[in-house]
């Protein structure tokens, strides 16, 4: 792969390795390895890098007409440049070593939404929480649909919390690039009182893993590959992705029908985070994949509790039909949100939960951290892995028809 492909031409600066003070691992992933580093300067980073030989083989891949998970890289890195919004993260630099390629976004010290909720006491939030953070998610996933960026992959592990307390959106590698989305105010046929008396009619059809084409999970990157992977109906004229990605209990209906998608896959997250920080756990959860998605197809959300303005939104988002389903302008028109002023909110000074000052910029660094060595370490487990993961996907007989590498699960 030439330095280029990652360098992209919109001026970003090449970082060094030599002039980096790694601090320590914050994570790794199936696409690498999350590290902080400080600059010369004295700011904190955090620094995705991953295995250049794996990216070439994806390259290679791509060149022959597949390569999606290569696709995914190189949308990532250039959907991050685009960005300028207090929510999502800049692009501060990237890296290329004859071992690995990677870049550099703002470091969050207040780790993630799903590790602050797990420090609660009953491990949820209240009302008003909800409701700052429901804010944020809501101007973010506007400001991208704005970009024709469908995130795809909402979910609290994917929303990091900054220094200031306010929310940050990363990982944007499921994300996908459609014909930008205007705010809109759809009229709809369901309304914003309590959907607790609300209950689907019984599906006629048994449900089936087997009757829908599963596509590979390609995030375009241009122009041309999302119109060859995007469907259009007479009363439609959005474009639609069939990729079949995301995260197993936040995916929404038409993705797992196969039907195509759009930006609405993105508020169907949402209401599942929303369900999550209200109730400790995600609606549709099953004892395996298979009845999650049934539940997911099938099943109305358990709104558990009196009738509230969140949980009449909550109902509104987790409508099955996109086309029903709440959409920006109402989502912030909605009762719950009647009080929040979306001018101010990211302004905020003092949000619910601010992180405690840590001195890792003080640090030393770890000099035992080669950063090479280590996401060769990891890529090489996590090819071992896999590899015993295939056979014993195969002897265990999992029920869902579907494949473990068409479906994107981090």
């Amino acid at each position: 792969m030439h330095d280029g492909d990652l360098h992209g031409g919109d001026g970003a600066v090449a970082l060094d390795l030599k002039n980096l003070k790694v601090i320590s691992p914050l994570g790794r992933g199936a696409k690498g390895v999350v590290f902080l580093v400080e600059t010369e300067s004295g700011e904190l980073l955090a620094l995705k890098a991953m295995l250049r030989s794996s990216i070439e083989k994806k390259k290679k891949i791509a060149s022959a007409g597949d390569g999606s998970e290569y696709r995914r890289i190189c949308f990532e890195r250039e959907v991050l440049a685009s960005f300028h919004h207090p929510l999502l993260p800049r692009l501060h630099g990237v890296l290329a070593t004859d071992k690995v390629v990677g870049y550099a976004i703002d470091y969050c010290s207040g780790r993630d939404l799903h590790c602050l909720r797990k420090k609660q006491t009953e491990k949820m939030f209240s009302d008003d929480v909800i409701r700052f953070y429901a804010a944020e998610l809501v101007l973010a996933l506007e400001y991208l649909h704005s970009l024709g960026v469908v995130y795809r992959d909402l979910k609290p592990e994917n929303v990091m919390i900054q220094e200031s307390g306010h929310l940050m959106l990363v990982d944007f590698d499921l994300s996908t690039r459609l014909a930008p989305r205007s705010p809109e105010n759809r009229s709809v046929s369901s309304s914003d009182s309590d959907p607790l008396a609300k209950k689907p009619k019984p599906k006629k059809k048994l449900f089936s893993f087997r009757s829908r084409r599963r596509d590979s999970g390609i995030s375009p990157v241009n122009r041309e590959e999302t119109e060859s992977d995007s469907a259009s109906t007479a009363s439609e004229s959005v474009d639609k992705s069939n990729s079949f990605v995301g995260t197993e209990e936040y995916v929404a209906p038409e993705v797992v029908l196969g039907n195509g998608h759009d930006f609405a896959v993105d508020w169907w997250c949402l209401g599942v985070m929303l369900y999550e920080m209200l109730y400790g756990a995600t609606p549709f959860r099953g004892a395996n994949r298979k009845e999650t998605f049934y539940r997911i197809v099938t099943r109305a959300p358990d709104l558990t509790g009196e009738s509230t303005p969140l949980r009449g939104l909550i109902g509104r988002l987790l409508e099955k039909d996109p086309r029903k389903r709440i959409s920006a302008g109402e989502i912030k028109g909605h009762d719950y949100f009647k009080a929040v002023d979306w001018e101010s909110i990211t302004e905020m000074p003092r949000p619910p939960f601010i992180p405690e000052l840590t001195d890792v910029g003080g640090t030393d660094g770890n000099n035992e951290i080669d950063v090479e060595k280590y996401v060769e370490g990891v890529f090489e487990e996590k090819a071992e892995n896999n590899n015993r993961n295939k056979n014993a996907w195969v002897n265990k007989n999992h029920p869902t028809q579907i494949q473990n590498d068409n479906f994107l699960i981090f």
